[in-house]
């Protein structure tokens, strides 16, 4: 498995693209505060595996160099996912909240199917 350092532009690419949809939705139809609320969820997704990817780099280093490794940003993220929520309770009728929780989590649907495409893709090459 590649690990997440190296797959995180690609799926930063897939998770802009899905930004571009939501604008995209939010624009040209009558469901402003779903689109608003996954494009909330999702940008704070996109930040927490930011962070995720970051963390796990310089845990990776410390473990190597023989020092003693820092958290992996559990709390920031779960501070960021508070904060979308809370945004979303702040202005309900700008966000969806149901939105901005399937928003949240739009990273980690985000490399699931990117697994299974790149474990397809190499299965097929092997062929």
């Amino acid at each position: 498995m590649q690990e997440l350092h190296q797959m995180f532009p690609r799926l930063r690419s897939y998770i802009f693209y899905l930004l571009a949809l939501y604008v995209l939705g939010w624009g040209f139809t009558s469901y402003q505060s779903v689109f608003l609320g996954l494009i909330l969820g999702t940008v704070l997704s996109l930040y927490s595996l930011w962070v995720l990817v970051r963390r796990s780099k310089q845990f990776g280093q410390a473990v190597e160099e023989g020092r003693r490794p820092r958290s992996v940003g559990t709390f920031a993220r779960f501070a960021s996912a508070a904060l979308a929520v809370i945004i979303a309770m702040r202005y309900p009728t700008e966000f969806h909240i149901v939105s901005v929780v399937l928003g949240l989590m739009t990273s980690y649907l985000v490399i699931i199917i990117d697994l299974v495409v790149q474990n397809l893709r190499k299965r097929w090459e092997e062929r």
